[in-house]
């Protein structure tokens, strides 16, 4: 697993969060320090629940950035920032999953974080359909984790599609000549 974690961080220029799989705070603290170890730019995920809170208040004071994960409350993302996570992830899609509007939590995270100037940054997580990532870029969101899938539609349109292939057919009209 470390091999991998330092290739995959070789190959990305920005943060990479890797997850803690302890879940005390006095076992999360040493697991997320050897992760941290492992590259420059790791990012180590930690749930945000008590124990989770502790630890990330003393890694942020060792300079270890913490992305504070399964977030799905304002009140959990304040507590977050607080303790000084450098990212939280709100998971809008699990939230859309049971009838809530999942993009309305990353609004009120981004509201707070204003209000208080936080750097704590957003991560838009569990995106489900192209609409997340706009609604996402609209409001502000600093971060987005998008599918392969999700990403292919992005770029598709139908319009674009005829477009295309009334140019291919018109070009070809014109090569005939």
């Amino acid at each position: 697993m470390e091999k991998l974690i330092r290739e995959i961080c070789s190959l990305v220029s920005g943060p990479v969060s890797v997850e803690c799989v302890s879940t005390r705070a006095e076992d999360i603290v040493p697991e997320a320090r050897k992760l941290n170890q492992l590259a420059p730019n790791i990012a180590v995920k930690i749930p945000v629940n008590l124990d989770g809170l502790k630890a990330t208040k003393i890694l942020a004071a060792e300079g270890i950035k913490v992305n504070m994960t399964l977030v799905f409350s304002p009140s959990q993302a304040l507590l977050a920032a607080k303790a000084g996570a450098a990212f939280v992830s709100p998971f809008i899609g699990r939230l859309d999953d049971i009838s809530h509007h999942g993009m309305e939590l990353v609004e009120q995270i981004l509201t707070i974080y204003e209000n208080y100037n936080f750097e704590t940054e957003v991560i838009v997580a569990s995106v489900r359909h192209p609409g997340h990532v706009v609604e996402a870029a609209l409001l502000g969101a600093h971060i987005a984790t998008v599918p392969f899938a999700v990403m292919d539609k992005l770029v598709r349109h139908p319009l674009t599609d005829i477009g295309i292939e009334k140019f291919l057919q018109d070009w070809k009209k014109v090569a005939a000549k």
